[in-house]
Formats: structure tokens, C-alpha cells, sequence
């Protein structure tokens, strides 16, 4: 299973050409810091710091399978309006075919902004219009996929957030023709009633959705989604019913065999998103021929990083393949920091992808909830969280011989092994000036009372952003304490 895997995302997923079609949405994304409480009602204060926009809905299914590297073709609903716009330039981002999104004005593109506090959401606002597919529509969509599929099709998916556009008349339609092509028709479903989706390949529900289905709250164990999970594959005549259980990860439900895989140990940051990645990778492998039980550790493995980000967020195929290779290492024994060059060629990567670039740098001898929480709030500035290291010789010379404590490798291990860092980097001159030269990141991030114009090597980065240092916390007064506890012993 481990070899097919690997074959799969190294040779054969960037064969796999999908149709993605379902309700479109925008993701938008407003990060600030939060430092205090409103003096005109006791909610939070997030000074402003990024905003973000992504593809959201069945898009995001559609982005997640472009980020495999999947050929995309991608239909559904959009306005005449800023959001409209902005969703079919990042379809061109993503290198997705958006021909079939029709363009209907006087309609309010679907869009979700989110806020967030220190890479927490604080609040969620949804702007969106339920428009039902009238039939002009559904014809145009079916027109679509079928010259579609004239070129090459191995995968559809019906992404339906109940926002109108997959109707009875579209479902039916899609999987009719499914059946007739011998090619794969995934659902992912919203709401109780699932006859329009009768006859497709395979419905991956959340445990909430299975519940809605059935009628009845279904308990998070095996027997209990065995039970409801067979008898709606029958009810539906489907070949697969795949339901994702959170922590306790996927069920897969076939004629011959239930499997159950276990999620893999991740933090759990952000779920939003999560189930699209799954749905993609699903439907990315069991197109390519992969066995159902490859396919659902796939999912898993993709999803475990999708819910270890923040927000919306496809997921590439190289972190899959990094992820699915190294299952099982050590990462003590493995971890080691960037060279200078790796991380020039990392951050090249990330940009060209359009992501952004932030850097910090420091000591971090003993990692202390300060430290934490200032590089979590140096991640939320951007996409990608570098931190430079003072090496064991740049620390002595900046705080004395006693130091550092920890020596640089385990400093870089504790940093790497923080959930919103990506990656370390040790340079040791006394300021960071010279890598920085080298980096060049978006945003240069500086801890404590300084002024932007009295940063080392700000002239190297887009710009600089300072974050104050929480009260409170202090290697240096950490020490001093142990030593005072220590000289206090008879």
C-alpha cells in the first residue's frame, strides 16, 4: 500500500483529469493581533494586520485537486461583482478551467469573511444569495461536461453546499451520465434528503450529515456507522459511502468490505475546508485505480495537514507525498535545520505560488509562552512562518558564556516542532542582516519596543511589522529564578 501511494502521487496524479461542479464560493480572510477588550462592549480588538481572499466551497474541492496537480475543470454560479472577479482570477492562479462558472448579473457572488485573532477565528460573516439552476442553466452545465468529457474525463464531483445550483434535475443528469461514460460520480452531500443522489459512485458525509440522513444522532463508533452506513449504501445504490469522523478519521462502506482508518496524530487548528481535501484526494486516487483502503490513508494523511492550517488551504502535493514518506520517522532524529540555500529555494517555491513570506529571528534559549505566542502571531501575518536562529557562538557573544542553555539544535527541534512554524534557519553573526540579504522575505516581523526604522536588515524585506513582547516572560528572568531557588537549598 506504502509503494502504491507513492506511485500515485509521484507519476499518477498529475494524469487525473476532473470536473468539479457545485456551489462556488470566496474565502476571505482578515487577521489582526488581539491586545485588548473594546471599551464600547466586551468583545476583542483585532488590529487589522492581512487580508486574504481564497477559493471557497466546491472551488476549494476544485483547488485541492489542482494543488495534487490534477487537471481541473470547474462549474458553478458567480456574480458580476468585486467577489466574482476575484474568484476567476484565482481560478487562473490555481490552474483551474473555470469555463463553466456562468456569470449571472444581479446575482451576489458567495462569500464568506472570516476574522481572525492571533490565527483564531473570532467571527465568521456569510454574504450569499440562494439561487435555484433554472433549466437554461442546467442545460448550459450539461453542455459543459459533455465537451468536457470529449476531451479526456476520469472523476466528477458534485460538491453541494445547498446553496441552489446542484438541483434533482443536475445530480440525476451528472450521475446518468456517470454510469453511461464508466467514470466515477462523487458526492459531497448537504442536507437529509439524498434521492438525487441515487446511483453515484460514492458520498463521503460528515458524521452530522450521515445523522441528518438517518434521521436520528449517530454515535461516533464503529458499530453504530457500520449500521446506518450499510443501510443507506443500499437505500441510495451506491458503491461507496465514505464518512469522515473528525479524530477517529474514515469509514469506508463497500458491498464486500467495511475498512475503518484511524486519523493520523495531528494538532487540530483549523477544520475549515477539511472535508473538501478529503473528497479530493478520494476522488483523485480512486480515479487513478487505487484500492479503496490506499485511497481513504491518502485522505487521511491530506487531511491531517489541511486541519493543521490556518483557514481554507489546499493542499500541495509534494506536503502529501513529504507526509505519506516519512510516516512513522522520528523527527528528533530526523529534523535538522535549513542550510542558507535550502531556504532560499523553500521561499522561492512559496513565492511562486503567490504565497507569503514572513521571518523572524532570535535566541529562543528557553521556549516560553512568550515566545509562543509572538511567533503565532508573526504566522498569522502571512502564509509561511521562517524563523532565523541565533547560533550557540552568536547567543554566547550576545548574552554571555553561561549561554545559550539549550544548544542550537534542540532550540531549532522545540521551534520546528511548533505547529505555525515552518521551518528554521541558524545564522551567526550578531544581527540577522546578512541572511536577510539572502531571504528577502514579504514581511520582517520584530518583537518588543523597537521602531521599524531601527530594524537589522529591514531594508531586505517588504516591510516590518512590530509585535510587543508578552508581560510577564523572560529567558533571562527564568534563569535568574532556577538560580535563586537553587542558592536557597541547604
Amino acid at each position: 500500500m506504502k509503494q502504491e501511494g507513492t506511485i500515485f502521487l509521484r507519476e499518477q496524479v498529475g494524469k487525473v483529469r476532473a470536473a468539479v461542479i457545485g456551489d462556488v464560493m470566496l474565502d476571505r480572510y482578515v487577521s489582526g493581533s488581539v491586545n485588548r477588550i473594546s471599551p464600547e462592549a466586551p468583545v476583542p480588538v483585532a488590529l487589522v494586520q492581512s487580508e486574504r481572499s481564497v477559493l471557497g466551497g466546491a472551488a476549494n474541492t476544485a483547488a485541492n485537486l489542482a494543488a495534487l496537480g490534477c487537471q481541473v475543470s470547474m462549474a458553478g454560479l458567480a456574480g458580476e461583482d468585486e467577489s466574482g472577479h476575484i474568484l476567476q482570477s484565482l481560478f487562473t492562479e490555481a490552474g483551474i478551467d473555470g469555463s463553466g462558472v456562468l456569470v449571472r448579473g444581479g446575482y451576489s457572488t458567495i462569500t464568506k469573511m472570516r476574522i481572525l485573532g492571533a490565527r483564531q477565528q473570532m467571527l465568521r460573516l456569510d454574504f450569499e444569495q440562494i439561487v435555484p439552476l433554472d433549466e437554461e442553466g442546467l442545460a448550459s452545465v450539461l453542455r459543459w461536461l459533455d465537451e468536457r468529457q470529449a476531451q479526456g474525463l476520469d472523476c466528477i464531483v458534485l460538491s453541494d453546499y445547498g446553496k441552489g445550483f446542484i438541483t434533482p434535475q443536475l445530480a440525476e443528469a451528472v450521475i446518468r451520465r456517470g454510469h453511461g461514460w464508466k467514470i466515477p460520480v462523487l458526492v459531497d452531500p448537504k442536507g437529509s434528503d439524498w434521492r438525487k443522489y441515487t446511483g453515484a459512485y460514492g458520498i463521503t458525509p460528515n458524521l452530522k450529515e450521515l445523522s441528518d440522513c438517518c434521521g436520528a444522532a449517530i454515535p461516533n463508533e464503529d458499530e453504530a456507522i457500520e449500521r446506518a452506513g450499510v443501510m443507506v449504501r443500499e437505500r441510495y445504490h451506491l458503491k461507496y459511502l465514505f464518512v469522515t469522523r473528525s479524530e477517529k478519521g474514515i469509514t469506508s462502506i463497500g458491498a464486500k468490505e467495511i475498512i475503518h482508518c484511524p486519523a493520523m496524530a495531528r494538532d487540530v487548528f483549523d477544520v475549515s475546508g477539511a472535508g473538501d481535501t478529503v473528497m479530493a484526494v478520494l476522488a483523485a486516487a480512486l480515479a487513478a485505480g487505487k484500492d479503496s483502503e490506499t485511497a481513504l490513508k491518502l485522505a487521511n494523511t491530506a487531511a491531517g495537514i489541511a486541519v493543521s492550517r490556518v483557514g481554507t488551504y489546499p493542499v500541495k502535493r509534494a506536503e502529501v507525498l513529504d507526509a505519506w514518506e516519512s510516516e512513522g520517522r522520528d523527527l528528533r532524529k530526523h529534523y535538522r535545520p535549513l542550510t542558507w540555500e535550502e531556504a532560499e529555494q523553500k521561499i522561492a517555491r512559496w513565492r511562486e505560488k503567490g504565497e507569503t513570506v514572513v521571518f523572524t529571528n532570535g535566541c529562543f534559549d528557553i521556549l516560553h509562552r512568550g515566545h509562543v505566542t509572538y511567533l503565532q502571531q508573526a504566522a498569522a501575518l502571512g502564509d509561511h512562518l521562517l524563523v532565523g536562529l541565533n547560533s550557540d557562538d552568536s547567543v554566547r557573544r550576545l548574552k554571555g558564556p553561561e549561554r545559550p542553555i539549550n544548544g542550537e539544535r534542540d532550540r531549532a527541534f522545540m521551534l520546528a516542532a511548533l505547529r505555525f512554524v515552518d521551518d528554521v534557519v541558524v545564522f551567526g553573526e550578531d544581527t540577522p542582516r546578512e541572511l536577510l540579504s539572502r531571504l528577502r522575505p514579504d514581511i520582517l516581523v520584530k518583537g518588543g519596543d523597537y521602531r521599524a526604522d531601527e530594524v537589522a536588515g529591514r531594508e531586505y524585506a517588504g516591510r516590518v511589522e512590530i509585535l510587543p513582547f508578552v508581560d510577564g516572560y523572560s529567558t533571562t528572568r527564568t534563569i535568574e529564578r532556577i538560580r535563586e531557588r537553587g542558592e536557597g537549598q541547604p
